[in-house]
């Protein structure tokens, strides 16, 4: 069989196999929009219908009034913003100590967190929260974002490989004119690694955007409720508005693709972390 014959044929069939295996991610989505446009009387007809018969924009103007939307929203949006500054910040600064300087117990520190990586989040999630009771905090956003000004254990190991595929020379040179260690990280290193920097930030949005777990644990007071936290206790008290709530879903679903559509260049090159090699 001609080369050339066989080369296509196996891209289609990848093409195939991606296309069926997209189809268990994005059927959940198609029926999440469904059915924040149907009226409740279509909802749980059988078989499933996929178009609603009428369209109930309706849902979504009443959705934003079901609950404090915008109140919420505005709650997720400084913990996600702020966490996710602290990621940027903190993350590639100590990857970069870990792959590109020598210090004394660099190894031994760099194992320490990648074992603290591997502990399970339920195992920290007790002793945390009475630390940060014992710090007055509980009750208030702070335990959801001042822990990621200090680093997050998996992001700093995903930068520090990506620095790793970064050559020495470029350090070399720069120290040669004079540059100090601090101006090499931030006006050399950090732009080289803008795409992995850009792919654990959007790690970090969507992680903070969507949790569900640590606005449960620290969040008392319904004024500083997330929209995960929102819709779960207004569920609880006054039942399911399943339109409605389906509107909401998608609303919040709906940055986070915006965000993706525009950076998945930069997302998938940071995954990737191809780095420059010398």
């Amino acid at each position: 069989m001609n080369p050339l014959t066989v080369k296509r044929t196996g891209r289609i069939l990848a093409h195939i196999g991606l296309i069926a295996a997209s189809a268990f991610f994005i059927i959940p989505f198609i029926w999440l929009v469904s059915t924040s446009l149907k009226p409740l009387t279509q909802i749980f007809t059988f078989p499933p219908e996929w178009i609603p018969r009428p369209f109930q924009w309706s849902n979504y103007a009443r959705a934003v009034e079901y609950i404090p939307f915008w109140a919420y929203l505005k709650n997720t949006a400084v913990i996600t913003i702020i966490s996710t500054i602290g990621v940027v910040v903190s993350c590639p600064l100590v990857a970069y100590s870990f792959a590109k300087l020598e210090w004394r117990g660099r190894s031994t520190l760099f194992y320490v967190t990648l074992a603290v990586m591997m502990i399970p989040g339920q195992v920290t999630m007790i002793p945390l929260f009475l630390l940060f009771n014992k710090f007055g905090w509980v009750g208030t956003p702070l335990p959801l974002i001042v822990p990621h000004f200090f680093g997050v254990p998996f992001y700093i190991f995903l930068l520090r490989q990506f620095y790793l595929g970064l050559p020495d020379a470029l350090r070399e040179a720069a120290r040669l004119d004079g540059a100090s260690e601090f101006r090499i990280y931030l006006q050399i290193m950090m732009p080289l690694a803008k795409s992995a920097v850009l792919a654990v930030a959007l790690f970090q949005f969507m992680g903070s955007w969507t949790d569900f777990i640590g606005p449960l644990l620290y969040l008392t007071n319904e004024t500083s409720y997330t929209v995960s936290l929102g819709l779960q206790q207004f569920q609880s008290q006054k039942g399911t508005e399943w339109g409605l709530l389906m509107a909401v879903s998608t609303l919040m679903t709906l940055p986070v693709i915006v965000l993706f559509f525009f950076l998945q260049k930069t997302f998938i090159n940071g995954i990737t972390f191809s780095g420059i090699k010398g």
